[in-house]
């Protein structure tokens, strides 16, 4: 087979309660998601063969991620031909990417895969767990934005927003449209954190965070976790959900690997992955029926968008006016589950969990209609990006 990701596929979800307050160790949540996803595999827990989770453990009290492989090895007892933590990747998907390369090596045939954060509450005990920490926990990339104070994520990407507004002049009624979008689809999902629907003048009269991003462009940070299961074809077709295969994977390199130097601050590093994917399918975006995209900020969406080919560069402002195309009934059904704009910050992984509810059929009062069969899916931010395709063979 050309590309070892089509042998792979999603057998499992799981996911814990999310909140904003979890009273429950960030293990504890793991432990719930994962066990979940096993069953819902119709798997034991001696058949799980490896694990893989992004970016590893950070035991610095920020919530970002405060549970790693060792720890959960030994609260399951599993037995591992091969495992692996990933913090230098080419994005959050990195712990998808490498679960398919071991795979494909048969060094394995089930894969455990987690995501837990627990970012909620840690806030509480600091502000700085909000912030960058300058010459400490974070990536060295960022004592570069200390000297102007873009101590927060949502400065730094404010910059790149800026730069994209520039180039496309997107209004801002129509970037409204990616938060009242997920606000609406949330509404619909009882494990999302924010469920009230927001109109465009909520929208507007809500705090500007780092200029152009306001309040609802902005996630939520949470404590919870997701888990999925990976498996060799041969062996999903055995397990208990309908056979859905990662198609094509997109996790290019082909540029300035900096926070600081990107080589376009307007698209970030979407545009090489997302070139990467489609050259490794017959697939087009107008076979997409449902898209679960980054949205760390709303910029990431609009990024996505575009890039992935669903409308043309700096274009997504058209495409996105007036909410009806990225809608649960439009052409292109966003972030069914509310996104981690309102279903809470979960760095794309909720998004998984949720691309597999609506080929499942599972969505309920939110499931796209006609029976979705291709999602695509994406992370971004910075010089890190990666997205894939999932397909439901039947």
């Amino acid at each position: 087979m050309k590309y070892p990701e089509k042998n792979v596929a999603i057998t499992g979800i799981g996911q814990s309660r999310i909140s904003r307050d979890a009273g429950f160790s960030p293990l504890s949540l793991t432990l719930d998601a994962v066990l979940e996803a096993i069953a819902d595999a119709g798997l034991e827990r001696s058949d799980i063969d490896g694990m893989s989770c992004w970016p590893g453990d950070y035991q610095d009290a920020s919530g970002m991620a405060p549970v790693g492989i060792p720890a959960l090895q030994d609260a399951l007892r599993l037995k591992l031909g091969w495992y692996s933590n990933c913090r230098e990747t080419a994005g959050q998907f990195g712990a998808i990417f490498n679960a398919i390369a071991a795979i494909s090596a048969n060094l394995c045939r089930h894969v455990l895969i987690f995501r837990t954060m627990y970012q909620a509450t840690a806030r509480k005990t600091s502000f700085a767990n909000a912030s960058f920490q300058p010459g400490g926990r974070a990536f060295w990339p960022y004592d570069w934005f200390a000297p102007y104070h873009a101590y927060a994520a949502a400065s730094q990407q404010a910059l790149y927003f800026s730069r994209y507004v520039h180039e496309s002049g997107i209004k801002p009624e129509q970037v409204a449209q990616i938060a009242l979008i997920s606000r609406q689809n949330a509404s619909l999902n009882p494990a999302a954190i924010y469920r009230t629907p927001i109109t465009l003048d909520d929208y507007f009269d809500a705090p500007i965070i780092s200029s152009p991003l306001k309040l609802f462009d902005c996630d939520v940070p949470i404590d919870g976790s997701t888990a999925i299961i990976l498996s060799r074809v041969d062996c999903a077709r055995d397990t208990r959900n309908p056979l859905t295969r990662i198609e094509a994977i997109g996790s290019s390199m082909q540029y300035r690997n900096s926070w600081t130097q990107l080589d376009d601050p307007a698209t970030q590093a979407l545009p090489g992955v997302a070139e990467m994917m489609w050259g490794r399918t017959d697939l087009s975006p107008a076979d997409v029926d449902v898209a679960e995209l980054y949205d760390g900020f709303s910029f990431h969406t609009i990024n996505s968008l575009e890039a992935l080919g669903f409308c043309p560069k700096f274009e997504a402002g058209a495409f996105i006016d007036g909410g009806s195309r990225i809608a649960l009934d439009g052409e292109l059904p966003i972030n069914t589950n509310g996104g981690a704009l309102s279903a809470g910050r979960m760095h794309a992984y909720g998004q998984v969990h949720e691309a597999c509810v609506q080929l499942w059929g599972r969505g309920e009062r939110r499931q796209v209609a006609g029976d979705p069969r291709v999602a695509a899916l994406s992370t971004a931010g910075g010089p890190l990006a990666g997205c894939f395709l999932l397909v439901r063979d039947d």
